[in-house]
């Protein structure tokens, strides 16, 4: 049975992220693939972390700048290693290469940090989109030093083999893995007459939520409310601090409802969900969620960012406040177009997320890389130049910090 280490930059959170269902997505699906599986994390578990010993997978505290991690790999030996994030791949790659060097080691980007943070900046300054920042050289470098790295947006896929030239063999795109839609399954949900309200959902940490519902507030929701002023928007998420609480107001129908722990009730009485998200990357988890719960939407460009492989959106597209508004308007009085909108969406999942097509693909590739590791490091000379020097520099740093931490505690 082979072996797979996780290192989390946080225990999965499902129910509060997409990149938590994304993890556990992955988790799934080496499962199925007979792996014995060990998760470890730094951080404390929060009480939305999914509790993963119910799935037979153990479960290890471990600690940044320590030998004890050394030991631990050391002992584990696993043959494959999964770095959720660059930032895991930063904190402990260069002590799997040191201490478990035949590992496969695989970054899990879940989406394209530079590029959320680019058009973070983009947006607050009202400037040209720039690529090239201190994140941009982190996560390519990251990229280079893995073996392999799993791209969840055919965008950041071109992206980074036409703008930055990475080898196409150092990349593997692998999106949301979801099981098929039939019409059976949309006719069990509530129908259109039976459902009302808009819904709108994420969790507030992540920051092009957090401008997503302030933008909503701000901008779109009263030009609904003129038109449908007994509707309410009910706004769904985790971490929501003050000010987005502050936003709650019941006269306006601006309901803010925080965390739920049943997604699917929350979408599937809903009539329409609203995501008029300014910045962002990857793929966003509330819209495949409204997919599959046939909540039809309205989103913007970026919202719908590589979802569809020109397959038709399962609502309206919309970056104008006006047309946002006048279209919201549109999809929740339209019957005949919900219920179109509602079959495109299973369209969309039946043929751009199928599980079993795009694991298939994933264990393959995975094989193949491990069958044929050094040659395909051979074949990876940037890697091997910035392995070298991580090992030099990061490796040198962490044993400072450790050493120093030592003699403080003494």
């Amino acid at each position: 049975m082979k072996k797979l280490l996780i290192i989390g930059l946080h225990w999965p959170e499902p129910s509060t992220t997409a990149a938590g269902t994304r993890m556990m997505q992955l988790i799934r699906l080496f499962l199925e693939n007979n792996y014995q599986i060990t998760f470890a994390c730094s951080i404390p578990k929060t009480s939305y972390s999914y509790d993963l010993s119910s799935l037979g997978i153990k479960t290890e505290q471990i600690e940044l700048n320590s030998a004890s991690f050394d030991c631990f790999i050391t002992n584990l030996k696993p043959h494959i290693v999964l770095f959720d994030q660059f930032i895991t791949e930063e904190q402990f790659g260069w002590r799997v290469a040191e201490n478990s060097p035949n590992a496969v080691r695989i970054l899990d980007t879940e989406d394209l940090h530079f590029l959320r943070f680019a058009r973070e900046q983009a947006f607050k300054l009202n400037e040209k989109l720039n690529l090239i920042n201190d994140i941009t050289k982190r996560e390519i470098a990251s990229i280079y030093r893995s073996d392999l790295s799993l791209i969840i947006s055919k965008t950041e896929m071109e992206l980074l083999k036409k703008e930055f030239k990475i080898d196409a063999k150092l990349l593997h795109y692998i999106p949301f893995l979801q099981s098929k839609i039939s019409i059976k399954t949309l006719k069990k949900f509530p129908a259109f007459k039976e459902r009302q309200h808009f819904i709108t959902m994420g969790n507030f940490k992540h920051k092009p939520n957090y401008e997503s519902v302030i933008y909503l507030k701000k901008e779109i929701w009263s030009k609904i409310r003129k038109k449908l002023p007994k509707i309410e928007l009910h706004v769904y998420g985790a971490y929501a601090n003050q000010k987005i609480k502050q936003l709650h107001n019941p006269k306006e129908g601006f309901i803010i409802k925080g965390w739920t722990n049943n997604k699917e009730e929350a979408y599937t009485n809903s009539r329409v969900c609203l995501a008029p998200l300014l910045f962002g990357a990857g793929l966003k988890g509330k819209l495949i969620d409204t997919m599959i719960y046939g909540t039809p939407n309205v989103t913007t460009t970026i919202g719908a960012e590589s979802m569809t492989r020109n397959l038709k959106w399962n609502g309206f597209i919309e970056n104008n406040p006006e047309n946002f508004a006048l279209k919201s308007v549109e999809l929740y009085t339209c019957e005949e177009k919900w219920l179109q909108f509602q079959l495109n969406g299973k369209e969309i999942i039946n043929n751009c997320f199928n599980k079993i097509k795009f694991g298939e693909d994933l264990q393959e590739k995975i094989n193949i890389t491990s069958e044929n590791i050094k040659e395909h490091r051979a074949q990876n000379f940037v890697g091997q130049l910035l392995q070298y020097h991580t090992l030099k520099s990061t490796q040198y740093l962490s044993k400072y910090i450790e050493e120093k931490t030592k003699n403080y505690n003494i």
